[in-house]
């Protein structure tokens, strides 16, 4: 699988509302990948516009802050 680029999940912004990592796609969408798909150890944002995929970089201890800001 080709990426577009490797992207560390503190660069990423959490919307909690949507429970959703999003990351600026050079198409002008956003890639996205779900908090949920983190849990269950997929890493792979994709852009719901082009073609373009992004490996997220984390460990599974990094999500525990953000479920904190869902409580």
């Amino acid at each position: 699988m080709s990426f577009y680029d490797q992207i560390e999940i503190e660069d990423m912004i959490f919307e909690p509302a949507t429970r959703l990592f999003t990351y600026p796609c050079p198409c002008g969408d956003k890639f996205q990948i779900c908090l949920d798909d983190l849990k269950d150890g997929e890493d792979v944002g994709v852009c719901p516009s082009c073609s373009l995929m992004i490996q997220v970089i984390f460990e599974p201890e990094d999500l525990e802050q953000y479920e904190k800001e869902l409580e």
